[in-house]
């Protein structure tokens, strides 16, 4: 190839050159490259090849730059370049140059890219990206593709979600080793290879030749970059050298993307192994190359990596530095062969040695592993590119070239075998590493695309031995943090544990290496050579055995533990990672019967190992006390390979089986975790700290319970099922510590166990019997079976989310095993058994999430209370679940008091596992049972309903799987064998249940009562026994406890371990057995024992009986059923029995017992006949007595206390059904505030605080408690019908011009450039935007009640969610949020009815008073200049208003400060709030009926408050608007004269509610009805004129002159001043004398609206026209005087309203059709008073008839406030945004949020976009919603409320399929929009009321 003949050229002496042009100009460049190409292209190239050698050799001399950089110097010989980087541009460009061949490199890349053979994607993206994962298309689970291919693709209906990557990754779009091709998008679906040339020969010549100099170039800076100082280099360097070669890398990269062709040459030249022997050798005259040889080197052997030429016997070489340990602990014998060695040579040979080397060389012919660790040869330029990568710990650009190109085949193998050859190296890199989390979210980036293909993997395992390598990294890797295990025997273990405190465990740094172990493990042909190869195995359990035991906990009995260590995270994730994800791996592929050799592989092992463990703790037959370790991975491995012999491979489990003395072994830690979480849950290990119960739980959490607890039990239901029961039995009770309770005597002494801790520790023992014998998961039941009851139990606990429900279930936890929850089982499963909620709101605002709830059939026949108490983390769970089943049988009317947890039946058992109920049958269980149950008849201390309850369960297991039907007549004779055993006679339940037992011998303390003072004659009755082990009498032989009969479960445990033992072992090892029982034998301090006997005449069934009795708490309550109905023993299933209390148990129990034998039922029936004596009294101690009344005073307190919680709860929802309903207005019952009696002379007020009632007084004034908040959501209000969306392209965007806002922004900057100031600021209203809104919750208080209240919010310390400093609180009653005290006007509340009284005064008379009234200044009741608390008040609470909003809100006026500018604003105050609630209305008063919010109105004292203000700024009368409309002027002449001063506004252009709030807050308050009215109407005729005006400009000439000639004929009419037509012609007439209509054709057309007019189209222009101005005077009218507003439909709204405000007249017939005009009552003569109005606007159109046109025109018709609309799907939102630039910065934001209400897209926290230290999305609240902000966060799908200086998440309003919400799109399951939750967020927007509903409020400190 040419390539090597260029190469060759190096070494040889240089040639002269040819005088090459100087390098500046491009053209020359492009010359050169011309040339060279040509040369090269002759059959003969040797002096081609020479002069681009030369001529590369010279561009790329690797001395340059980097001396420059190192030294500082400036880089003057890179021939004229400026600063250091100038020289690798300089080279850049050179290699563009020769690349194209002289012509331009773009047109290059071009031609290279038409010859892409692309059949796959193969995208690399790092970290963050937003990828998909198809799970129906995947046949690897790490499958993940770019979004192009994604949506490219056809996915509709799979299982897909969109993630974000963490560690970065590749697309697999095109890869049918990973992806189905149904999966494939358009793009890589063709198999494109066919139809893509050949690549001509001369495109790519000229790159083989560049590209090898210009690679080896690179790695020459790499080597010399790298300095290897004696500590670790820092850091900064190495960026340093990264970021000097960053322009070189990424042209590499952009190489790679070229596509498929130049791809494969690239793979020529990284893999050619001539090319690289020749360049980087070091050989030959070049000092550079040589020296950069040498760094080569040391770098090698720095990293304690030999180079294989060196010759060196591995275990000679000098260590230096970083060397790993392993190199230097010489093997010295490396050259003798170690085979496999042998486990005892190796303790003799290693025992003497220190702690770190233990067993350290189990490997399998360790030669070769030594070498896995330690050499390293570099044949080819990729391989010595990937060390220099790892040396660098894998830069981003690096690895993303790497992978780049991996859809090169060729190159991918070369690629996965170069890493394996590095894989010890990168682990020790990692280990030293600083940054060990990036560097492996590195790693696995390249390696999941590696070992995720089987093909590559299985070639890679048969050629580079992957799993070996892999094994004996992982082995080396923990073996640097090993620590001797303080288990069992501290002092003399042999055994070493990884130190769970250790960085390597603790920040997780071994994830990497698992991950790719299990990931590999998922190929079905590498798991079958891992378990076919017996080397590998052993060094496998032998890596298991380091998490055996490990993270050890010891009992603290002495003080609370001083640091509470968290390790456990670590070592629970150690467990899980690195033991048992790789043994689910393995258990995949054991499923067949086929495969049962590698069971038997890994079982042998595995069991070699645990012996191996056990001799090197020193374990004989007693765990340590007081210690406990939740890790044993050895027994796990076991368990469940055990488990799947059994189940999948139908192995005979006996042959995988161990001796009886080993299984004694086996079950002794497991079981001791089972009664350690009892003791946990019992508090004793309280001073341990809380991570001892961190520890419980995550045993038993759903990703761990199935690779922990569930084998645990399973392991001890084998042992159980192949050991002796009685031993067993007696074991767990020992175990658990409550041996001494199993006592029949009233009082016992325990010695292990503190008496509080008793009754906890009985239940957990019963309640593990219990789990232990009824579950089944994996004694028989299928996967499916499995699934359900998982599915129900974690159901029956609570309501669940989809996705809760498929965290909680516990799945295989190999992420990669491919079984995937939300697999069609689960569907089907879930479905079966569960109902879907709907997503819900509730009224307080609560928004409940798609929720599935059992069904009732569930509960019913699947409720299984041990499934639950399995599953449950928290034990509140469990009494959850008892509650809901409680409700439900009540509900469904089975059974109305409280239920015992129901029987359920069980799976049969697989047989394997028959002897496990041999437990049930046995006599020591029959003899614990029946103590407890007399224990319980007579009422001993510490035995719960919960004992008594299991241990009905325990018999009722017994006889549910009762051994053999037994005839009666094999009962009756009793063997005489059995004799000896005084308790019961044989082992079954069934026959053992009739047996009367007649005396105990007991010991107990002579205190006890049991203790009779006569003689002990009456032993010899019946030789009985004890069930009382003080002190394990046998062994430590204390008193003469031979001489009586006692039995002891320890005495019997311990014989038959004896028994066993001696059948086994050697007598050698019996030596050391006593030793362990002498650490139990406590100082003599207990009292003195002695022995008393009871009589008790009782049997099982007897005892059953009178607990039936006892519980039903009648005599003889119990009745044989089958007396009455003989079915019922035929029929045995009665649904009656199912579910119930302890009696229903009970009789269940003994229906079954009669059942089974006619004996029993024959005794049951003799038991009944006798008429029970009454319960034996008990001698009550003084003691007992009084721990009875303590009982008895309990639960008398307890039912008080609920009694007392039912009467309060009822009461606090009544209060809450009256204060708190937000949008229920029928329902309302008005408090005290508007009280309906008019009578009353003054309104009443009760203050919250300190709970008095009395008047509001000018010295006590009382307060309303509101909020006020500035609010823009009237600005919102747009003219146009369909509503706005939220832009999701590019071209949709929102413009602000037609909302309200900016309609009157326009209107009053047009009046203030034409007219006079004041004039202008009472012509309009302001607080579109930044309004204030007052509400209440309606409680009052004293305002100097609140005073004192806010000082106590002040000195308070707890964190509020508010600031009490801005004078936030909230209401003491309701806790509602609030800013202000309203105070309460003095007086009555609503008008008497002396001002209600319609008076028979003309209008004119009225008109008079109502100007005489305005005149007054401060004609108040109170009066301004003596200060009273009230006025005091009043002008705070007005501060307060002003301060509510920013002052761009409030100035308007052209000279700041004016008071026009406050009058303004106070009127606009009542205006905002008086349209805000009409919007609340739903924008008419149609509905009618009381306020809203009756109660919650505060208009009427916000009405004094700012009418006490208004009244302090007298209008001068010249220019009260009063006059302009209720008199004639007179001197017209008068304003032509000063033409310089502005004019004032045209009283048409006057916003006429304007005027009218401020008519009314001008005159004194209280105000009488008739002057309102009078108002009213005077302003009504205004309101008529502006509408006729309109109309007239509206429309076209034509019909202009028609309406003036109709109009004018009838003018004399009698009631021409009420005819619209009249009024109009006249308007139009006194109009044209101005320019007014005089415009330009062109402009005429485009205002005219196009219909024609009819009468009726007029009349209902005109009725539109008024409305508004009607709404809002109607709502003033009902608030000031109380009035109820009549509810009508919409078309009669105009004429009802009119006639509510008196604006008909009575007398007004309803016959012909309502005419608006009929309204009017003209003041003066109507045509005079127009003329005059019109005359100011003629005078004005003079000059600027445009304008003067524009003025007149007003929309009258607003839709009310919306956000904008959302799209159905999110991933249109997010798709759009997520990429999109912020518009200040031009990045892409980290966190991208948008407005809702009016679209901006604004960077959440974002600091490029902060102004004066505020971010972005804050100082949008404040511009757009005037301090409130509703943001949706585009990367997470919630929404963000801002609300002043407090923001809160408010949820999100889509939801995925299942109506659950995705916060952080975690999931990245597709997302709906949730229409109900966006209303409601909505309604919150426009009802203002997110203080009050959403709770969680925190300060955002304007960081968002």
């Amino acid at each position: 190839m040419a390539a090597a003949a260029a190469a060759a050229a190096v070494g040889g002496p240089q040639p002269p050159q040819p005088e090459l042009p100087a390098p500046g100009l491009s053209l020359d460049k492009a010359a050169t490259a011309a040339h060279l190409k040509a040369a090269l292209s002759r059959p003969d190239n040797r002096a081609g090849a020479e002069e681009l050698q030369a001529l590369l050799e010279r561009v790329l001399s690797a001395e340059r730059p980097l001396t420059a950089a190192a030294d500082g110097e400036e880089a003057a010989a890179a021939g004229g370049g400026g600063g250091p980087g100038a020289a690798e541009e300089e080279a850049l460009e050179w290699c563009k140059c020769l690349l194209a061949g002289g012509g331009g490199y773009d047109e290059f890349c071009a031609a290279v890219r038409a010859y892409d053979p692309a059949a796959l994607c193969g995208l690399v993206w790092t970290a963050n990206f937003v990828a998909y994962r198809c799970r129906t298309c995947g046949i690897s689970p790490c499958m993940s593709l770019c979004a192009e291919c994604f949506h490219q693709g056809d996915h509709t209906g799979h299982d897909f979600n969109m993630f974000r990557s963490q560690a970065g990754g590749a697309c697999d779009c095109g890869d049918s080793n990973v992806m189905r091709e149904s999966g494939f998008c358009k793009r890589h679906q063709i198999k494109s290879s066919s139809n893509i040339p050949c690549v001509p020969k001369d495109l790519l010549m000229m790159s083989e030749f560049v590209l090898p100099r210009f690679i080896f170039c690179l790695i020459q800076y790499l080597r010399e970059g790298y300095n290897e100082p004696a500590d670790v280099p820092s850091e900064k360097d190495l960026n340093k050298v990264l970021q000097l070669l960053e322009p070189q890398i990424s042209f590499l990269e952009d190489l790679t993307k070229m596509g498929g062709a130049m791809r494969s040459v690239l793979t020529q030249v990284l893999t050619n192994q001539q090319n690289y022997k020749d360049l980087t050798s070091g050989l030959g005259e070049n000092a550079c190359a040589k020296k950069s040889h040498e760094k080569y080197l040391i770098a090698l052997k720095s990293s304690g990596l030999t180079y294989p030429e060196d010759k060196l016997v591995y275990g000679v070489q000098e260590p230096s530095a970083g060397t790993s340990t392993l190199a230097v602990q010489g093997f010295a014998g490396a050259a003798g062969t170690f085979g496999q060695l042998d486990s005892s040579d190796e303790e003799d040979q290693d025992g003497s040695q220190g702690l770190g080397k233990r067993k350290r060389v189990k490997l399998s012919g360790s030669t070769k592993d030594q070498s896995i660790m330690d050499v390293l040869k570099h044949k080819s330029f990729l391989e010595e590119l990937l060390f220099w990568t790892i040396k660098y710990e894998f830069p981003q650009k690096m690895v993303t070239f790497l992978l780049n190109m991996l859809p090169d085949q060729e190159y991918k193998v070369a690629f996965t075998k170069t890493f394996v050859q590095h894989y010890a190296f990168i682990m020790k890199t990692l280990k030293k590493s600083h940054e060990s989390d990036t560097m492996s979210n590195r790693i696995v980036h390249i390696s999941v695309q590696l070992f995720s293909n089987e093909e590559l993997a299985r070639q890679v395992t048969e050629e580079c031995q992957l799993l070996d390598i892999m094994v004996t990294v992982l082995l080396y890797m923990m073996e640097s943090c090993l620590i001797k295990s303080e288990l069992q025997d501290e002092e003399n273990s042999l055994h070493v544990v990884v130190n769970c405190g250790e960085a390597l465990l603790k920040n997780n740094t071994y994830w990497p290496l698992v991950s790719d172990f299990i990931n590999i493990l998922s190929h079905q042909s590498v798991a079958k050579r891992f378990l076919e190869d017996h080397g590998l195995l052993v060094t496998w359990m032998n890596f298991v055995s380091f998490f055996q035991g490990m993270n050890l906990n010891k009992r603290e009995l002495n003080e609370h533990v001083e640091f509470e260590s968290q390790t456990y995270y670590a070592a629970f994730a150690a467990e899980l990672e690195a033991c048992a994800q790789p043994m689910w791996g393995l258990l995949s592929h054991c499923k067949v019967r086929e495969t049962q050799e590698y069971t038997r592989n890994v079982v042998r092992y595995c069991l070699e190992a645990l012996q191996d463990w056990f001799d090197a703790i020193n374990f004989v037959d007693e765990p340590a006390p007081n210690q406990v370790t939740f890790h044993l991975p050895l027994h796990r491995y076991y368990a469940m390979f055990l488990s799947k012999a059994v189940k999948c491979q139908e192995l005979d489990l006996d042959s995988v089986l161990p001796d009886q003395e080993m299984l004694m072994k086996l079950m002794i830690h497991p079981l001791q975790i089972q009664a350690s979480l009892a003791e946990i849950h019992s508090n004793m290990w309280v001073r341990n700290g809380l991570q001892i119960k961190g520890q419980a739980m995550t045993y038993v959490q759903s990703h761990f319970c199935n690779s922990m607890i569930d084998p645990d039990i399973y392991l001890l239901q084998v042992c159980a099922s192949r050991l002796d029961p009685d031993y067993f039995i007696s074991s767990v009770f020992e175990r658990f510590k409550v041996v001494d309770l199993l006592t029949m005597a009233s009082q016992h002494q325990n010695t292990v166990l503190d008496a509080e801790h008793e009754r906890s520790m009985l239940e957990g023992a019963l309640t593990f019997l219990v789990i232990l014998l009824s579950l089944r998961l994996h004694l028989g039941m299928s996967d499916d079976e499995i699934l359900r009851a998982e599915m129900v139990a974690q159901l029956c606990m609570n309501d669940r989310t989809h996705s809760s429900l498929l965290d909680l279930i516990p799945e295989n936890p190999n992420p990669k095993s491919g079984i995937i929850p939300g697999s069609y089982s689960f569907e089907s499963v879930l479905s079966a058994v569960a109902d879907f909620k709907a997503p819900v709101f509730e009224p307080g605002g609560s928004m409940q999430q798609g929720m599935y709830t059992p069904k009732a059939e569930v509960w019913d026949q699947e409720f299984d209370p041990v499934m639950v108490i399995l599953r449950t983390v928290y034990r509140r769970d469990v009494q959850s679940a008892m509650d809901r089943y409680t409700a439900f049988l009540k509900q469904s009317g089975k059974f109305p008091g409280n239920p015992w947890p129901p029987y359920k039946k069980r799976t049969p058992l697989h047989p394997s596992y028959k002897g496990l109920m041999r437990l049930l049958h046995c006599k020591t269980l029959h003899i614990v049972l029946f103590t407890l149950l007399y224990k319980i008849l007579m009422d001993h201390q510490n035995l719960s309903e919960h004992v008594l309850c299991m241990v009905l369960y325990l018999i009722e297991l017994g006889l549910e799987n009762s051994a053999e039907e037994e005839s009666d007549e094999e009962a009756s004779v009793c063997g005489p064998e059995r004799c000896h055993d005084s308790w019961f006679p044989g082992s079954n339940l069934v026959s053992n249940m009739r047996h009367f037992i007649n005396y105990v011998r007991v010991r107990v303390p002579e205190t006890a009562p049991e203790v009779k003072r006569d003689s002990l004659a009456s032993t010899s009755s019946d030789s009985l026994s004890s069930l009382q082990s003080s002190r394990r009498p046998k062994v430590l032989q204390r008193e003469n406890s031979g001489t009586a009969q006692v039995f002891s479960l320890v005495a019997e445990r311990r014989k038959k371990f004896q028994e066993i033992i001696n059948r086994s072992s050697s007598e050698a090892n019996q030596v050391v057995r006593p030793k362990t029982s002498s650490k139990w034998s406590a100082p003599g301090s207990a009292p003195q024992l002695t022995t008393a006997i009871l009589e008790i005449k009782e049997s099982i069934l007897s005892l059953l009986i009178k607990l039936h009795h006892k519980l039903s708490g009648k005599q003889n309550s119990y009745y044989p059923p089958w007396l009455d109905d003989i079915e019922i023993l035929i029929q045995p299933e009665i649904p009656k029995y199912n579910h119930g209390d302890g009696i229903t148990a009970v009789e269940r129990i003994l229906l079954k017992a009669a059942l089974q034998s006619r004996m029993n039922k024959r005794i049951i029936e003799e038991i009944c006949r006798k008429v029970t004596p009454p319960v034996p009294p008990k001698k009550i101690t003084a003691a007992e007595k009084k721990t009875l009344d303590k009982e008895e005073r309990r639960q008398k307190a307890r039912e008080r206390q609920q009694k007392l919680l039912a009467e309060f709860a009822s009461r606090q929802k009544s209060f809450m059904e009256t204060a708190m309903d937000v949008d229920s207005p029928e329902n309302d019952i008005p408090m005290e505030i508007t009280t309906a009696e008019p009578q009353v002379s003054e309104a009443v007020y009760d203050c919250v605080i300190c709970g008095q009632s009395g008047p509001s007084s000018e010295d006590r004034p009382t307060g309303l408690v509101v909020l006020l908040q500035a609010s823009s959501v009237l600005g919102q209000c747009r003219d146009n019908i369909e509503p706005k969306k939220l832009p999701i392209t590019e071209e949709e965007q929102i413009y602000p011009w037609d909302t309200y806002a900016a309609v009157h922004d326009v209107r009053l900057s047009l009046l203030q450039r034409y007219f006079k100031d004041s004039s202008c600021l009472l012509a309009v209203s302001i607080g579109w935007e930044g309004g204030v809104y007052v509400q209440t919750c309606g409680h009052t208080l004293h305002i100097d009640c609140h005073k004192s209240y806010m000082e106590s919010l002040r000195n308070d310390q707890v964190l509020q969610g508010f600031s009490v400093d801005k004078g936030e609180f909230t209401c003491p009653l309701c806790r509602q949020f609030a800013n202000s005290v309203l105070p309460c006007y003095p007086g009555s509340n609503v008008e008497s009815n002396l001002w209600q009284r319609p008076s028979n005064k003309s209008i004119q008379d009225l008109i008079k008073e109502v100007e005489e009234l305005q005149g007054r200044p401060g004609a108040f009741p109170v009066s301004i200049s003596s200060e009273t608390n009230l006025s005091k008040e009043m002008e705070s609470v007005m501060k307060d208003i002003k301060n509510t909003t920013q002052k761009k809100y409030r100035d308007y006026s052209k000279t700041p400060g004016s008071p026009d500018n406050d009058f303004l604003f106070m009127y606009s105050v009542a205006r905002t709030n008086l349209e805000l609630e009409l919007i609340h209305r739903g924008g008419n008063l149609c509905s009618g009926g009381a306020s809203t919010a009756g109660k919650r109105s505060c208009l009427n004292q916000l009405f004094h408050v700012l009418a006490l203000h208004m009244r302090l700024y007298s209008i001068d009368s010249e220019y009260n608007p009063w006059r302009k409309l209720t008199q004639l002027v007179e001197e017209v002449n008068s304003q032509q004269g000063n033409e310089e001063q502005q004019p004032e506004v045209p009283i048409l252009y006057h916003d006429v509610t304007s005027l009218l709030l401020i008519q009314i807050l001008m005159m004194p308050q209280p105000l009488r009805k008739d002057h309102f009215t009078c108002i009213v109407k005077v302003l009504f005729t205004l309101l008529y004129t502006q509408a006729l005006v309109a109309l007239s400009v509206k429309c076209n000439e034509e019909d202009r002159s028609a309406w003036k000639h109709m109009g004018a004929l009838k003018k004399n009419t009698c009631d021409a001043e009420k005819s619209y037509e009249v009024l109009l012609s006249f308007v139009i007439s006194e109009l044209s004398k101005g320019k007014l209509y005089h415009e330009e054709g062109t402009q005429e057309c485009a205002m005219v609206s196009p219909i024609a007019w009819s009468p009726e189209s007029m009349e209902k222009y005109l009725q539109d026209f008024c409305l508004p101005f009607l709404r809002i005077t109607s709502l003033l009218q009902h608030h000031l005087f109380g009035e109820d507003l009549p509810s009508c439909q919409e078309e009669e709204e105009f004429s009802v309203l009119s006639s509510c405000l008196g604006l008909l007249p009575t007398f007004y017939q309803t016959e012909h059709p309502f005419i608006s005009a009929s309204c009017l009552d003209w003041p003066v003569p109507a045509f005079d008073i127009i003329s005059q109005w019109c005359f100011e606007i003629n005078s004005f159109t003079e000059r600027h008839a445009e304008q003067g046109k524009a003025l007149l025109i007003q929309e009258s018709r607003w839709k009310l406030p919306h956000l904008l609309q959302l799209p159905e799907n999110y991933n249109t939102i997010f798709q759009y945004y997520h990429r999109k630039t912020c518009s200040v910065c031009t990045k892409v934001p980290k966190d991208p949020a948008v407005c809702l209400v009016c679209g901006t897209f604004v960077c959440l926290k974002g600091l490029c976009c902060k102004q004066q230290s505020y971010c972005e999305c804050v100082l949008h609240s404040q511009n757009c919603g005037a301090g409130t902000g509703i943001f949706l966060l585009i990367n997470a799908s919630v929404i963000i409320i801002i609300r002043g200086h407090r923001f809160c998440l408010w949820g999100s309003v889509y939801l995925d399929a299942h109506g659950e919400e995705d916060r952080d799109l975690r999931r990245g399951k597709p997302l709906y929009i949730c229409k109900e939750r966006y209303k409601v967020l909505e309604q919150q927007w426009i009802s203002h009321t997110f203080d009050h509903i959403n709770k969680r409020w925190g300060p955002h400190y304007n960081g968002l």
